[in-house]
């Protein structure tokens, strides 16, 4: 199994396998819908990855600009928008703490299972690490702009846990006036051989034998959605 600064960094592809079968009950666009009309607006997708997020709310949002530290991974996310037909978009490799944007132009700010990095590659400076990037936040966001993170809450559970390493995340949001609910996200997938090989690639031998024994061709997974207004 690569750590996951090396799947950031090489395995764009194999990443998009995963994530195109998770949540295949659709439960990610529906708590979104819950907390905002996204019609129309513009938005930035932080930590887009091969453009999960961005993907979703491009055919609805007015312009969504798609930002992440990883070339590899915003190469599969440009090849998907290109393919998409979508021309409302934009693609720039930038960190979270110091985007390439203007003062003041999106309405949303949404991010997938990467804002917590911040807390959990620099645990000594975890608080001070993302006071800065809600800084930041506060400068890009309009007056009202809406911040909607997700963060995983435990693979192959059918309960949400608070992951140990991502605990000084949780705790800053909570301090922060982030409002939370969580959803299941479970991955389904065309095989128990392709569950199981994805498994272990990404979560590890434990996972991957939990799968082969458990004949999971629906892995279970839950997710965190924390929402904030700043104003």
């Amino acid at each position: 199994m690569p750590d996951n600064k090396t799947v950031y960094a090489q395995h764009g592809n194999e990443y998009q396998a995963l994530i195109a079968r998770e949540d295949y009950q659709g439960n990610i666009p529906r708590a979104i819908d819950e907390i905002i009309n996204v019609d129309d607006l513009d938005a930035f997708d932080l930590g887009a990855g091969t453009g999960r997020l961005t993907l979703m709310l491009a055919p609805r949002v007015k312009s969504i600009r798609a930002f992440d530290a990883s070339a590899e991974m915003l190469r599969v996310c440009r090849e998907r928008l290109l393919a998409s037909g979508l021309s409302n978009w934009q693609v720039d490799v930038a960190d979270h703490r110091q985007l390439p944007v203007p003062d003041h132009s999106a309405d949303l700010v949404v991010s997938g299972w990467s804002v917590s990095y911040l807390a959990v590659w620099d645990p000594e400076q975890a608080d001070r690490e993302l006071d800065t990037w809600l800084t930041e936040m506060q400068r890009v966001l309009r007056k009202e702009g809406t911040l909607i993170l997700l963060e995983s809450l435990g693979t192959g559970n059918e309960e949400p846990i608070r992951l140990e390493h991502v605990e000084p995340a949780y705790r800053w949001l909570d301090a922060n006036g982030f409002l939370s609910k969580w959803i299941r996200t479970d991955y389904q997938f065309e095989s128990l051989a392709e569950a199981e090989y994805l498994a272990r690639f990404f979560f590890g031998d434990e996972s991957g034998d939990r799968v082969r024994q458990n004949n999971w061709i629906i892995l279970p997974e839950c997710t965190g959605v924390w929402r904030k207004k700043v104003k």
